[in-house]
């Protein structure tokens, strides 16, 4: 396996763009307590409520109770802005509405990085990636380069909001380049994160949500570090 390179560090504000409640705790939660505690901003934006994620739940209870268990797992790891679209779980498209909202927002923000899930269609030989997961990171690629044109969504424009260039985009991904090391408060942190997402890690496994989270976090850590796949 290649070597890791590391991680920029001569960034200050960050957006990290899902599809899903859990989804940014599933990977990235430790570099992002990391970063926080370095004293960089990092803003999260999902497309959905996640209210098809429950099974034997229905959305309209689902959704609402996922927000509330995302902003517990923004406060563990010190994320203040939080802002959840309305795309439909579990049916994203790629096409011209995702990218205007992503390019908004990532306007409005202005980060020099952009963090997303896998775009890819399996996360290795014989795991297919979801089809929000696919879209939703297809879409980031392709919306940070839109948030640099003027003419590609003009509207923009006359909504204030003026071309912003993202220096990176970052994926946690099967093939990566880099590595952002991470301390044990933080992968502490991330656990504590992750775990928060109770009734949906609940109907996931009878095993206990401290269980299943540390596993994950410890899975992703792995060596004190989280590895991205860089674009930039």
């Amino acid at each position: 396996m290649t070597e890791l390179q590391e991680f920029p560090q001569d960034w200050q504000r960050a957006l990290v763009i899902v599809a899903h409640p859990d989804d940014p705790e599933y990977g990235q939660g430790a570099a992002v307590a990391e970063w926080i505690a370095q004293g960089k901003e990092v803003h999260y934006l999902l497309a959905t409520h996640g209210e098809a994620g429950i099974a034997g739940l229905v959305p309209e209870l689902s959704g609402p109770l996922r927000a509330v268990e995302q902003r517990r797992a923004c406060n563990q790891v010190g994320v203040n802005e939080l802002t959840m679209l309305h795309y439909p779980d579990g049916r994203i498209q790629e096409g011209p509405g995702l990218r205007l909202d992503f390019a908004r927002h990532i306007r409005r923000v202005k980060p020099e990085l952009v963090l997303t899930l896998n775009h890819r269609d399996q996360w290795g030989p014989g795991r297919w990636n979801s089809a929000d997961h696919r879209a939703v990171g297809r879409t980031v690629l392709d919306a940070a380069s839109d948030a640099d044109n003027d003419w590609i969504f003009p509207e923009l424009l006359e909504e204030g909001l003026r071309r912003h260039k993202v220096r990176w985009v970052a994926i946690s991904s099967p093939q990566p380049t880099h590595a952002q090391t991470v301390s044990s408060a933080s992968i502490e942190k991330a656990v504590a994160s992750l775990a928060e997402h109770k009734e949906y890690l609940r109907a996931l496994s009878d095993e206990a949500v401290e269980i299943q989270a540390r596993r994950q976090i410890e899975m992703v850590t792995e060596g004190g570090a989280v590895a991205f796949e860089l674009y930039g």
